[in-house]
Order: structure tokens, then C-alpha cells, then sequence
């Protein structure tokens, strides 16, 4: 588990295909000699396993499904990211729980500036969606970020000065692409709610049915307020 606080910025290295694999080494101030190998250590958000390491840099594989759908797969040489190693218990808890198991890419659609602070756009995929909420967590590409608004797809959050001088995100512009985790406690919600609903409707679809019908697709119901009354979720 990580924080979501970001501890440096490190620099890609090297980067080695091996068939699906890629191995990518990252030079970083942190003292990452002192991890033993098979750690865990957060990349631009993503949770990679430290495979090696000595005193300034560190090696990790990118696989398959972390290549296919994570913004790592367009790393190169000289590229700078975000760098977290994994939570201690006891550590303070300065964000929010980020598992470092990106949910989807996203994709900055607006920057402003608000005095010395800056306002970014995202536009996140539809896996992302159901886990955004005013004033609720959201990780892009490492970083605790707190959702200011959310207007469909899109949603704001804003970068402070300190958050602009210790990591990139205040360097990317319109149209980059971004690693989004959503809240993890919004996410289990969001699931056991769709599964007690989809479970309702089923009962409701078998009361209703003929017997001579083939039996409905199981498909949870949006979830708009009328279904949550229906259901006992709200009044």
C-alpha cells in the first residue's frame, strides 16, 4: 500500500525489451540499496517490484497487462516519474490508501491558473467514473490529489505550490495522458451496491416471469436515486 505522497522524482535509465516484458531502470536520490529485493515501489502510480538494486538506482519489470494499461508503456530514456516506496505500518497516513493498481488512463483537458495555484481538467475512462466524488481522493499518476468538482466524465482538482514544485504534473499539458486510482473505499461501495441491486432485480425479474421464458441476462440497474429507494439504500 502507498500514501499517494510522492518522496522524489527519479529518472529512466535504461529500458530493455525482453519478449513481453520490458525491464526499465530508474536512477533516484531515494536510498533504495536499503530495500530488499521483491519490494514495492510506486511508479508514476503504478506498483512495480524492485528486481535489483544499488546505491542510486533501482531495477523493475514492466509486464504485459502493466505495458497495455498504464501510461508506463510510453516511458523513455531520460523520462522523469514519480517515485513512493511501500507504506510501513505505523507510517503517517498524509493522503489517502492507494493500492498502486491503476484503474484506467485519463487525460488532461484543461489547465488554469488560480494565482500561484493550478486547476487541472481530467477526463477520466468509464472504470474510473463511478469512483469520483466532491471533496473524495483520486490518485493521478501518484500523487493524492483531492476532487474539487465532477461534471460527467470530467473533474478538477487543483495543484498547490508545493504539489507543482516536488512533482511534474504542473509540467503536462492539455492532451497528456495521466494513471488514475480511484478511492478504494469509493470502489468496494460502488461494487457491493451494484451487486446487492443486480441480486434485487434478479428476485424482481423471477417474480415477474413467465416459466416458459429463457431467464433474463443479469445486468445491475443504473444507479439513480428511485433504484436506491427501491432497494433500502436511501428514503
Amino acid at each position: 500500500m502507498f500514501t499517494g505522497i510522492v518522496e522524489a522524482r527519479g529518472t529512466v535509465e535504461e529500458l530493455e525489451p525482453k519478449g513481453t516484458v520490458t525491464r526499465v531502470v530508474i536512477a533516484t536520490d531515494l536510498p533504495v540499496e536499503e530495500l530488499p529485493l521483491g519490494a514495492s515501489i510506486a511508479v508514476d502510480g503504478v506498483c512495480l517490484t524492485v528486481i535489483d538494486r544499488s546505491r542510486g538506482r533501482f531495477a523493475a519489470d514492466l509486464g504485459p497487462e502493466t505495458l497495455a494499461l498504464t501510461t508506463l508503456n510510453a516511458l523513455g530514456v531520460g523520462a522523469r516519474v514519480h517515485l513512493e516506496r511501500a507504506l510501513k505500518l505505523g507510517d503517517a497516513l498524509g493522503g489517502h490508501l492507494v493500492s498502486g493498481h491503476v484503474d484506467g488512463v485519463g487525460r488532461i483537458v484543461a489547465r488554469r491558473e488560480i494565482g500561484e495555484a493550478l486547476e487541472l481538467g481530467i477526463a477520466a475512462p468509464p472504470e474510473v467514473v463511478p469512483t469520483l466524488v466532491v471533496k473524495g481522493s483520486v490518485t493521478v499518476d501518484g500523487v493524492s490529489l483531492t476532487i474539487n468538482a465532477v461534471e460527467r466524465e470530467v473533474f478538477s482538482v487543483t495543484l498547490i505550490p508545493h504539489t507543482l514544485a516536488v512533482t511534474g504534473l504542473g509540467e503536462k499539458a492539455a492532451g497528456a495522458p495521466v494513471n488514475l486510482e480511484g478511492d478504494q473505499i469509493a470502489k468496494h461501495v460502488d461494487r457491493i451496491i451494484a451487486a446487492r441491486l443486480g441480486a434485487a432485480n434478479d428476485r424482481d425479474e423471477k417474480k415477474t416471469a413467465s416459466p416458459l421464458a429463457p431467464p433474463a441476462p443479469t445486468r445491475p440497474p443504473g444507479l439513480t436515486l428511485e433504484t436506491l429507494r427501491k432497494h433500502g439504500f436511501a428514503r
